[in-house]
């Protein structure tokens, strides 16, 4: 990562200019306090841990929502949710470290496209409003439900009654709290996909804040469609050159379609850029 792009990276994150986007590699180094084990986000480590530690068949072990899907069909659309409750709602996992930089200096919107709660964790002691996304409900067309959270609980707030100055946590593919929604199956994503096509995934103050913001994509893979989709969605009128999609060895997919949307590839990690921002906090 050349010093220019990395200033101006950062310098856009810390006017809210460039919106952090984390995908599973943000939580590269969380383990669980009790076993020490990685904490499952990618979508590998998800299939196994949902299946007792073994693998599924290849054609499920493809993407974690396809190996959802099947469990779903099997067992009920609640084995799947109680899955996901007791990984990131009942586990306690040490703090990640993309966590604890996004925590000093608190941007004001952030997409988190992982289950747990670790960015909520970290706006623990200030207002905020989250933005959860939800799939197959049959009460209204739109597919989020919003929090305010007054420095101590969660209340769910129609969109008219955000205040706009409060910071934005995104979390689309759900989260343990303040109640166990997910987008996890096949059958949750394409809903959930079609609607956010639509917009109706997205409250309208945050289709307003959007407009002409870049992003940093932070541990995203970009080789399968459900992750690709709703990035497209979520980033829609973003800025012409949309931002920056770190990634180590990108397939040559990936490079095709970044390049496409308009996103700068960095061949770096979440390692990498982490090392890169204490390197710059040194030298400062």
């Amino acid at each position: 990562m050349s010093n220019t792009v990395f200033s101006e990276i950062l310098s856009g994150l810390y006017d809210n200019q460039v919106i952090p986007y984390l995908g599973p590699g943000a939580v590269f180094d969380a383990k669980s306090k009790l076993t020490q084990e990685p904490m499952p986000a990618d979508s590998n480590s998800l299939i196994l841990a949902m299946n007792g530690g073994k693998p599924m068949a290849p054609k499920l072990m493809y993407e974690f929502p396809r190996a959802a899907m099947n469990q779903e069909l099997k067992r009920g659309r609640n084995y799947v949710s109680q899955f996901l409750d007791k990984t990131y709602g009942q586990i306690q996992y040490t703090r990640a470290s993309m966590h604890d930089w996004l925590k000093e200096w608190r941007p004001k919107y952030v997409v988190d496209v992982n289950r747990d709660t670790q960015l909520q964790d970290s706006y623990a002691d200030e207002e905020h409003t989250l933005i959860i996304g939800v799939a197959r409900i049959v009460a209204t067309a739109f597919r989020f439900k919003i929090f305010h959270y007054d420095g101590s609980n969660y209340f769910e707030i129609p969109q008219e009654q955000v205040d706009r100055n409060l910071p934005i946590l995104f979390k689309p593919m759900g989260t343990p709290k303040p109640e166990s929604n997910y987008i996890a199956s096949d059958a949750d994503y394409v809903d959930y996909i079609t609607e956010l096509m639509g917009g109706f995934a997205i409250p309208d103050f945050l289709k307003d804040y959007r407009k002409g913001k870049k992003y940093l994509l932070l541990g995203l893979p970009l080789n399968r469609d459900s992750e690709r989709m709703v990035m497209s969605d979520i980033t829609y009128g973003a800025d012409e050159h949309r931002g920056w999609f770190l990634r180590k060895n990108p397939t040559d997919k990936e490079k095709r379609f970044s390049a496409k949307m308009g996103f700068e590839l960095i061949n770096a990690d979440c390692q990498d850029f982490l090392q890169s921002v204490q390197a710059s906090a040194v030298a400062a």
